[in-house]
């Protein structure tokens, strides 16, 4: 049964590779504006349950289902211009374009999707600004802390002022003082722009940031609402 006001909702997912099962029948949903922490020891399933509910990875069984659509069922192109622009990405090493500038990566997705030079960079100086990050604009990823540079893949994550922000391990190559400030930015800028976050963790401290948590183990996914 779908949960009443669900925006993202996953049933019965299975996802094997190979011969090694990830999922085994795991269920998820998520409401606007929700921040749940998905949690597991390695090797759980939490990432693939992630890249599934993203349609990076289509499911061996089960659905996902996001606005009432089955993302399985949406052509490629479709699914592409979703993670473009409703769906935002924050990884644990960044995942910046060395290439490119601060401004012009957090840019990018935007211009993406055609969003003409000049609008697309004065959006994303507005988000290194929110983001506390405004001076490693012109430099390149290689040219600033870890910290920032997480703090630039967030502002890439919400620039398109997406509906589902999906972050993997987004502090797991930061200290602890790095990791608290970036968990504290997302979520304040997530909820200010009532986005919501599937936030994959193995670390409590991290996890304290979230509305509610889920547990994935040996593949299968159990809400800790209510959980004593």
């Amino acid at each position: 049964m779908t949960p009443a006001g669900s925006l993202l909702v996953a049933t019965g997912l299975h996802k094997s590779f190979g011969l090694t099962p990830a999922l085994q029948g795991a269920e998820f949903s998520l409401h606007p504006g929700e921040v749940v922490a998905v949690m597991g020891p390695s090797g759980s399933g939490k990432s693939t349950l992630l890249h599934c509910l993203a349609g990076i990875l289509t499911p061996d069984a089960g659905s996902v289902h996001y606005a009432g659509r089955e993302l399985s069922r949406m052509p490629d192109a479709e699914r592409s211009a979703l993670r473009r622009g409703e769906f935002g990405f924050v990884f644990q090493f960044g995942q910046l374009v060395p290439e490119l500038t601060c401004v012009e990566n957090v840019a990018l997705p935007l211009r993406l999707s055609g969003v003409k030079r000049r609008e697309a960079e004065e959006r994303a100086t507005e988000w290194l600004d929110a983001l506390e990050v405004s001076d490693a604009g012109r430099k390149r990823p290689g040219e600033v802390s870890g910290g920032q540079g997480q703090r630039v893949a967030v502002a890439r994550a919400l620039v398109t002022e997406p509906r589902v922000i999906f972050a993997d391990e987004p502090t797991g190559a930061l200290d602890s003082l790095n990791g608290e400030l970036v968990m504290q930015l997302l979520t304040d800028a997530a909820r200010a722009t009532r986005a919501a976050v599937v936030l994959v963790t193995h670390d409590a401290r991290v996890a304290a940031y979230s509305d509610r948590e889920v547990v994935v183990r040996d593949g299968r996914a159990r809400d800790m609402a209510g959980v004593a």
